[in-house]
């Protein structure tokens, strides 16, 4: 295919997957229960943050986190005592227990009451074209609070290479802004010009095949370089591909 091609055949993909069926095998479902844009935004952190490896799981267990805060996450991080920090204890997803997920409701109260609040330090620090900073940054100050060593490894820093997969569909979550519901849009002080793909096995996969992708490894450089080539088919909105190679490669094995 030529660049034109490529460009069409993409559209073409993003039309079929960016649409409201979506959201019924996604963990994007999770912020979508609530309309307060603190609880929205905190219910997809969470949710985000432990979005690797079965997709039911993970929507299960993010419900499960929901439960636990009592339906009410941004009142829960707020509010909350110690005996209810207890109640977390025992829950886990994969790698990520039930201590990590005491030390982040710390961390995001420590963000709200010193911070002015998730989107206020996603916005601080953004670049022209690029959050990566962003991220970096917002991790420094997320793990100021006491928190166990092990807890940082559950959100990735793109300037040690890492592709931090997760935290940018978060990101996109928040941020992108269309007319097909999927995303939820609600942060207005940063433009999805600057997103960066959620780049993972699966849109990395579909990248190579497409000739949108040379490096090897799914990590901070391949990001870039993906980041670059989806940019010049829209600027504006370069993450809404991310519908197109990940519904590729996870619903048509392409």
């Amino acid at each position: 295919m030529n660049k034109t091609e490529l460009k069409e055949f993409l559209e073409e993909k993003v039309n079929q997957y960016n649409t409201l069926d979506f959201i019924d095998s996604d963990p994007v479902q999770i912020p979508h229960l609530f309309s307060q844009k603190e609880d929205i935004e905190i219910a997809g952190f969470l949710s985000a943050t432990i979005a690797w490896g079965n997709r039911k799981m993970i929507i299960k267990n993010a419900h499960h986190m929901m439960d636990l805060m009592g339906n009410t996450p941004y009142d829960f991080v707020m509010s909350h005592t110690n005996e209810d920090l207890i109640r977390l204890e025992n829950f886990v997803h994969r790698t990520f227990n039930g201590n990590d997920f005491g030390g982040f409701i710390k961390g995001l109260q420590y963000i709200y009451q010193n911070h002015d609040g998730l989107e206020a330090v996603f916005a601080k620090y953004q670049e022209k074209n690029s959050l990566q900073k962003s991220i970096h940054e917002f991790k420094k100050l997320f793990f100021e609070v006491e928190h166990l060593p092990r807890t940082q490894k559950h959100i990735s820093d793109p300037l040690n290479n890492s592709a931090a997969k997760r935290i940018n569909m978060y990101l996109r979550w928040m941020i992108r802004q269309d007319t097909k519901g999927v995303d939820l849009g609600i942060w207005k002080s940063i433009s999805p010009a600057s997103l960066s793909c959620p780049l993972d096995v699966h849109s990395g996969n579909v990248a190579r095949k497409l000739g949108l992708l040379s490096r090897k490894q799914n990590d901070g450089k391949a990001l870039a370089e993906l980041d670059e080539k989806l940019r010049e088919m829209d600027a504006n909105d370069p993450v809404k591909y991310d519908f197109a190679l990940f519904g590729l490669g996870v619903f048509e094995g392409f």
